[in-house]
C-alpha cells in the first residue's frame, strides 16, 4: 500500500520506511528537516534500491499534507512528526504543544478532507508516568509528568474521541526506548546537537566526541543504583509498525493501543558495559545529580502485541549496540 510517514526522515521514521520497502509497500516521506538530515533520503534509496517520494513540509501545513495524501493515493498514515526531548519540553512547553498537539490536529484535518482515515500513531511509554507496577501493561494508569508526555496523552485522548465518532481506524503504539541502527550502517540515530538519549551519547563517547558519559543518579532502588529502561532495537520497532498497519485493515476495533518493548530492563551501567564490549572502546563515566522527573525503572509487558499483532522483539542487547556502533563508525 501507499503509506504517508510524517517525520519520515527521522530516526524511527527512516527505519520504518526501510522496513516498508522491504515488505513491498511504498512509503511517502514528509518531513520539515527540523531534526533530520536530507542525506537520509539518499541513503534510503541505497538501502531499499528505490528513490522514495519526499515532500519537504511541516505537518502543520494542512493544505500541503492534504494535497500529498491525494496526489500519492495514500491509504494509511504513520504519524511520527513531533518534538521528543523530555527535558527540553519542561523549558519549552508551548513549542511542544504547538508541534505535537497542533501538528496532529492539522494532520487529522488533512486526512479527513482527503478521506484517509487509517492512522498509526507514534506514542510513548512516557504516558504511564511513574510505574505503579512492573512490567507495565496497557491497562496501567496514565499520568503525564512532563509537557512531552502530556502532549502524547492529549493526542491519545483526541484519537479516542475521534474513534468514538465513527469512520476512523487507528492504532496507538507506545514505545519504550528505541536504540540501534539499520544493519547496513547507513541509517541510525544522529540527533542535531548533543543527544538527549543514552545510546547515541554513549556511542559518541566511544568515538571520542565527548569525554565521558554522565550517569544521572546512582542511588535509585535498582540492583546497581542506576535507572533501568526497556531498550528495543529500532528495526524491531519498525516491524511493529508493519504489524500495526496490517491490523488497521483487519476486522478490529476502531482504536487499539499496544506496548512495543522487549519486556526486559537494562540499567545505565549495563548499557555502558554492553556498548564497551560491542565497540571494543573504553567508555569513561561519571555520576551526576539526578534529573528531575526521572523514574527508577520502567519496562514493558509486550504480551498484548504478541497475542493480537503477532509481533515480538527479536533482537538482543548485543545486536542493538553492535548496529549502533557500526553506524557511528561508518559516519554516513
Amino acid at each position: 500500500m501507499n503509506v504517508l510517514l510524517t517525520g519520515g526522515l527521522g530516526y524511527i521514521g527512516s527505519h520504518t520506511a526501510a522496513a516498508l520497502v522491504a515488505a513491498g509497500h511504498t512509503p511517502i516521506l514528509l518531513d520539515n528537516l527540523a531534526n533530520a538530515d536530507l542525506g537520509v533520503h539518499d541513503r534510503l534509496a541505497v538501502v531499499g534500491g528505490v528513490e522514495l517520494p519526499f515532500v519537504c513540509a511541516d505537518v502543520r501545513d494542512t493544505d500541503t499534507v492534504a494535497r500529498t495524501l491525494i496526489e500519492h493515493r495514500v491509504e494509511a498514515v504513520v504519524h511520527f512528526a513531533g518534538l521528543k526531548a523530555v527535558a527540553e519540553s519542561v523549558h519549552m512547553p508551548l513549542a511542544y504543544f504547538d508541534a505535537n498537539v497542533g501538528g496532529t490536529l492539522s494532520l487529522l484535518r488533512a486526512m479527513d478532507s482527503a478521506g484517509v482515515r487509517q492512522l498509526v500513531f507514534s506514542s510513548s511509554a512516557a504516558v504511564y508516568g511513574t510505574p505503579r507496577y512492573l512490567p507495565v501493561d496497557e491497562a496501567h494508569p496514565t499520568e503525564a509528568i512532563t509537557p512531552y508526555s502530556r502532549t502524547k496523552l492529549h493526542i491519545e485522548e483526541i484519537l479516542a474521541d475521534l474513534a468514538a465518532a465513527g469512520e476512523w481506524r487507528m492504532v496507538v503504539l507506545r514505545y519504550f526506548n528505541p536504540v540501534g541502527a539499520h544493519p547496513s550502517g547507513l541509517l541510525g540515530e544522529r540527533p542535531q546537537g548533543t543527544p538527549n538519549n543514552l545510546m547515541p551519547f554513549v556511542a559518541q563517547v566511544a568515538a571520542g566526541e565527548h569525554p565521558c558519559v554522565e550517569i544521572f543518579g546512582d542511588d535509585y532502588d535498582t540492583p546497581d543504583g542506576t535507572g533501568i529502561r526497556d531498550y528495543i532495537h529500532v528495526m524491531d520497532l519498525a516491524e511493529g509498525h508493519l504489524a500495526a498497519l496490517q491490523r488497521l485493515f483487519a476486522a478490529a476495533p476502531a482504536l487499539e493501543t499496544f506496548n512495543l518493548g522487549t519486556g526486559r530492563g537494562y540499567s545505565v551501567r549495563e548499557m555502558i558495559a554492553a556498548f564497551a564490549a560491542a565497540s571494543g572502546q573504553d567508555i569513561p563515566s561519571r555520576v551526576a545529580p539526578r534529573r528531575g522527573r526521572d523514574v527508577a525503572s520502567c519496562y514493558a509487558d509486550p504480551s498484548r502485541a504478541a497475542a493480537v499483532l503477532g509481533w515480538r522483539a527479536k533482537r538482543g542487547l548485543a545486536e542493538m549496540c553492535e548496529s549502533a556502533w557500526r553506524f557511528q563508525t561508518r559516519k554516513p
